[in-house]
């Protein structure tokens, strides 16, 4: 089923996972942390450029819920 297509991208201590499907591309990510979220770039999530605590406070702000984690 395409509605159960996500990514995911890990610093390590957590792994972002996006949701394709449900982004409704509002920039929140993009805005919030460029070095982290660059939609020109392959791949376009690098969760490396910050620390856990700022990737978990952003991806809370995704108004869509396109954006969540988990802890490795």
């Amino acid at each position: 089923m395409a509605s159960d297509i996500k990514k995911e991208y890990s610093n390590g201590e957590i792994t972002i996972v996006w949701k394709p499907e449900k982004c409704i591309h509002a920039g929140i990510c993009v805005q919030k942390l460029p070095n982290v979220y660059d939609p020109k770039e392959k791949p376009w999530i690098t969760p490396k450029n910050a620390n856990t605590e700022t990737l978990i406070k952003q991806i809370k702000q995704c108004p869509s819920g396109a954006l969540s984690y988990y802890k490795n």
